[in-house]
């Protein structure tokens, strides 16, 4: 009785508002379980472990990307358009197999090359992880292609706990980079298993045409995944070839407590990528007008009280949450919060070119990028470490994002709400001040003193921030109207 109820209030939210909000929990879950195993994993096996997992996934991704060369996003895109949907469904899935065992066999012919990989034992799971990959992006692509971006992101989050418990258990037992690279795999396999479940796509006869609509959109697609995947892993890349396993994992340990202001990002691009495209092919260009003013804006009220609350607390919370080793990255860890920021504005800009078909200007917008930030981290790593790396990434996010904007911008019109990017700055500006005035006042000597201000901080700027803006205010007012949740008279 009590589980129907909650399920009748949720079904009483506008479907793109209740899919980003359950792609939003999926997120914040996923991301605390991910910030409390990574504190255990650095406490428990420092830096320079983490830094050969690090290294493993880096590679994994760009190996992977080759194996996929685009068809997921392509899959996605045919399906999610409504027409001839097991067709091209099929057409994924045999294509895939294709390139999957040519890499694979590829790999295995000369594996004596890898040395890296051979030595810290990981190679094998590296291809163990690949022919999972298959059947994980075979039915999770057909499920977002779908529009299941619930069912989407239940088995997302199941993937990211699954992993996590396992390589807890792991690291517990004393297995090192094996029990990290183990638990990755056995996520895929979990969030396989449970989206399986809700896939209702089948094998079908498919046609020469299918393989060319899909390939049409799949090479542009993969070419701009490629480049994205470039210059998100390439800094991972140039420093463990520059310096060393230590510094890998300083610096993505202290890149991936940045993400937390990109939380709602990610949840948006979920929901809207399938949307975004359907609307698009009936040119229903006021919907994402209105969707992507939207998603910058709530993206960025989350983005920017992290921005300010990280600068001023973040050399205590890096000490008391991962350790000494990891205190020496905060000024990287500033400038990746800035990278956070301006993310924001490039993931939506380059997703809204790909959602509108249009893959080749992605592409050159991407290629442009990548190209930089390799020849930025080959010149800079060498000469300021991971500093260079973090400084590279920010540049070519931010040239990435003026290029993307400028072709947008001749497609749609781009809205910025800026009476609600005022009231977040002014929210949080009041909250900076108030923990600038905590830390001037009182030492943080230990981790439960350092925590007040977050929270206080945190508290603050909700409060001000819903008092500020009468259009968030009223957005959340109504959802929880929706569902029958009476909304406090003081807000």
């Amino acid at each position: 009785m009590f589980l129907n109820k909650i399920y009748s209030m949720i079904l009483g939210i506008g479907e793109v508002q209740r899919q980003s909000i359950a792609a939003f929990l999926s997120q914040i879950s996923f991301t605390m379980m991910g910030f409390f195993s990574t504190m255990y994993f650095a406490h428990t096996v420092g830096a320079s472990i983490l830094g050969g997992y690090f290294l493993f996934i880096a590679y994994y991704g760009i190996i992977n990307m080759i194996t996929d060369g685009g068809l997921g996003g392509a899959a996605i895109k045919r399906i999610s358009e409504g027409d001839e949907q097991n067709a091209y469904f099929t057409t994924f899935f045999v294509l895939r197999c294709l390139f999957v065992t040519i890499v694979i066999s590829l790999l295995i012919a000369f594996r004596e090359s890898f040395i890296e990989f051979n030595e810290a034992g990981t190679f094998n799971w590296l291809i163990l992880a690949l022919l999972v990959s298959l059947f994980h992006g075979l039915v999770t692509n057909g499920i977002s292609g779908n529009g299941k971006v619930g069912i989407y992101a239940v088995s997302n989050f199941m993937n990211n706990a699954s992993r996590i418990a396992i390589q807890v258990i792991g690291i517990f037992l004393g297995y090192g980079v094996a029990g990290l690279t183990g638990g990755f795999i056995a996520g895929l396999l979990v969030s396989t298993v449970i989206a399986l479940r809700f896939l209702d796509l089948g094998f079908s006869p498919f046609k020469w045409v299918h393989i060319k609509r899909l390939t049409a959109f799949s090479f542009w697609l993969f070419l701009t995944s490629t480049g994205v995947l470039l210059y998100s892993q390439t800094d991972t890349i140039m420093i463990g070839y520059f310096m060393d396993n230590f510094d890998v994992g300083v610096y993505r340990v202290v890149f991936q407590f940045t993400t937390l202001a990109t939380i709602a990002t990610t949840a948006f691009r979920l929901t809207l990528w399938p949307k975004v495209s359907k609307w698009s092919k009936k040119d229903e260009n006021g919907l994402i007008e209105e969707s992507l003013s939207k998603a910058c804006t709530y993206s960025l009220t989350i983005a920017i009280p992290i921005f300010a609350g990280g600068i001023l607390l973040g050399d205590q919370l890096l000490y008391f949450f991962y350790g000494q080793d990891f205190a020496s990255g905060y000024y990287t860890f500033v400038i990746l919060l800035f990278v956070q920021i301006v993310n924001i504005y490039q993931f939506f800009f380059t997703m809204y070119l790909g959602a509108q078909d249009r893959q080749k200007d992605s592409f050159k917008v991407t290629a442009a990028a990548a190209i930089t930030n390799v020849l930025l981290n080959f010149i800079l790593i060498p000469i300021i470490g991971i500093l260079g790396a973090a400084i590279a990434t920010l540049f070519t996010m931010g040239l990435n994002a003026l290029l993307a904007r400028k072709i947008l911008s001749k497609m749609i019109t781009i809205k910025i709400e800026y009476d609600s990017l005022l009231n977040t700055l002014k929210a949080a500006t009041v909250m900076a001040l108030l923990i600038g005035v905590y830390r001037a006042i009182i030492p943080l000597s230990n981790i439960w003193i350092t925590l007040i201000p977050v929270f206080l901080g945190g508290a603050t700027y909700s409060i001000l921030v819903l008092k500020f803006d009468h259009k968030i205010n009223e957005e959340l007012k109504g959802i929880l109207g929706q569902m029958n949740i009476p909304w406090p008279s003081w807000l």
